[in-house]
């Protein structure tokens, strides 16, 4: 069967899979999916549950990144077995997924070049950090995410409401970005977009890193700790950064493994769909001592009604 959604949610492949085959490949994407959502979830629940994370900036940023990639996880893999199983969806449906989608794929570069910022501030500029990085300033800053991202989304929207006749509107389509926004002023407006979005994350990133390496020579394991966060926000851009060459990549998938495409399409999917949003619960989740003695007695399914969170910090 024919899988595809839009060029950062999901895949597009040619030929189709037999019955045994799709089942399989549902399958996995459904187990990781739900995996990874559960993961998430309890980090959502220890964040809401103990004082200690939520009145911390650092974490605030964390969540708001865990649960932007839930939305986008869920949205992906609903696209993946929508495909496989409808085809055809009507388009105001795929006009609530595809902007859903496009929102919290173009959230996370920003997320992780705010997240670096605060580890920047923290390491270099210490007697600052608790006037900078309030509360307050964080969900301000958080929404400023969201209307900086809708300022490149909307727009495409706009222009199809105002191109596409009415028709359109009542007729299903195969729930695909570029079938849904197919006017070429909006691919090349979302490309200028998409290279403007990463040259500022990027240099974020690299000013940042190079700040906190030179505050790391001098300065204790947090400084270094947060270098290597650094880096780790690099290695989830790169990862995010593969949606971006989705076109060209499935043309070279093509030329090079004609007769598996089929298959070396659906382990690109699981790369740069699912694999980056798996990157968020190790950064904070598995590496930070606080969240890890919380997760611990979480998973262990042994944490009690009542924990003092000043017990457990020192």
């Amino acid at each position: 069967m024919n899988v595809s959604s839009h060029d950062n949610v999901s895949i597009t492949l040619t030929s189709r899979d037999n019955f045994n085959t799709a089942v399989t490949k549902n399958l996995i994407v459904l187990a990781l999916g739900l995996t990874i959502n559960y993961i998430n979830g309890i980090l959502i629940h220890t964040f809401n549950k103990h004082q200690v994370f939520y009145v911390n900036p650092r974490y605030i940023l964390f969540i708001h990144l865990v649960v932007n990639d839930m939305i986008q996880l869920t949205v992906t893999i609903t696209l993946f077995i929508v495909s496989y199983i409808f085809y055809k969806i009507n388009v105001p449906l795929c006009c609530l997924l595809i902007p859903l989608a496009a929102f919290t794929t173009e959230n996370t570069p920003l997320n992780l070049a705010v997240m670096a910022v605060e580890c920047y501030i923290a390491v270099c500029l210490p007697l600052r950090h608790a006037v900078l990085c309030t509360v307050k300033k964080t969900y301000i800053l958080i929404g400023f995410i969201w209307v900086a991202v809708s300022m490149s989304i909307l727009p495409d929207l706009f222009v199809m409401l105002a191109t596409e006749p009415r028709e359109f509107f009542y007729s299903n389509i195969f729930c695909d970005r570029k079938i849904l926004f197919g006017n070429p002023v909006i691919i090349k407006k979302r490309s200028v977009s998409y290279i403007v979005l990463l040259v500022i994350v990027w240099l974020t990133l690299l000013y940042t890193y190079f700040k906190i390496l030179f505050a790391a020579k001098a300065a204790d394991g947090d400084a270094k700790k947060a270098r290597n966060t650094i880096l780790l926000h690099g290695f989830q851009l790169l990862l995010c950064m593969l949606t971006y060459i989705d076109p060209a990549l499935k043309r070279a998938l093509l030329e090079w493994f004609p007769k598996s495409y089929s298959n070396s399409l659906f382990v690109c999917y699981i790369i740069i769909q699912i694999l980056p949003r798996f990157v968020s619960p190790i950064v904070y989740g598995l590496r930070d001592q606080t969240f890890r003695r919380y997760l611990k007695r979480y998973f262990l399914c042994t944490v009690s009604t009542s924990i003092n969170p000043q017990k457990i910090l020192n």
